[in-house]
């Protein structure tokens, strides 16, 4: 898993692959004053939330 700050921190890229398989994950995470925007890239938003919500950083 890789995650990077974009735009002095008010945007954040996270890309994640599959231990031992096919699968990944990427999603831009926009941060404006009002609220987040999640933009998952190129996979439906429910998978990207699944992943994100299950993440237990080590």
């Amino acid at each position: 898993m890789s995650k990077h700050a974009l735009a002095k921190g008010s945007a954040w890229k996270l890309v994640a692959e599959e231990l031992g398989g096919a699968d990944y994950i990427s999603l831009n995470l926009y941060l404006t004053r009002e609220r987040a925007h999640l933009r998952p890239c190129e996979m439906p938003q429910e998978k990207v939330v699944q992943f994100v919500e299950g993440l237990v950083p080590g």
